[in-house]
């Protein structure tokens, strides 16, 4: 038996808690269509590798990768979600995609910031 093994769990040291909006659930529940799906494979993959490895850093860079996106998600809002991932798909496949200059956006922003 370890030495940490034998403390009692009130003299352990606490274990970090993950913020609320980066728990697995959390994550999952703002992601939308098929990224619910990419998440569940993702997530799935670094704890059987975690499993073997006893290494969470797979698993906490999903979690940190997913949190990115879902809070993109949650801050645009899931049709504005939805209509990115649409151009960003049509870029891809080589077709036009409208857009505008960012002198442009950058003199919105700016309007925007004056009000």
């Amino acid at each position: 038996m370890t030495a940490a093994a034998s403390r009692p769990e009130s003299e352990l040291p606490p274990i970090p808690a993950l913020p609320p909006d980066a728990t697995p659930q959390a994550i999952r529940a703002a992601l939308i269509g098929d990224e619910r799906a990419e998440f569940d494979r993702d997530y799935r993959a670094a704890l059987s590798e975690a499993a073997s490895t006893l290494d969470l850093t797979g698993v906490l860079n999903v979690l940190r990768n997913w949190r990115h996106v879902a809070w993109i998600t949650q801050r645009h809002g899931a049709d504005a979600h939805r209509r990115m991932l649409d151009a960003a798909s049509r870029l891809m496949a080589g077709h036009d995609v409208p857009t505008v200059p960012g002198h442009v956006v950058k003199a919105e922003i700016n309007s925007r910031l004056a009000h």
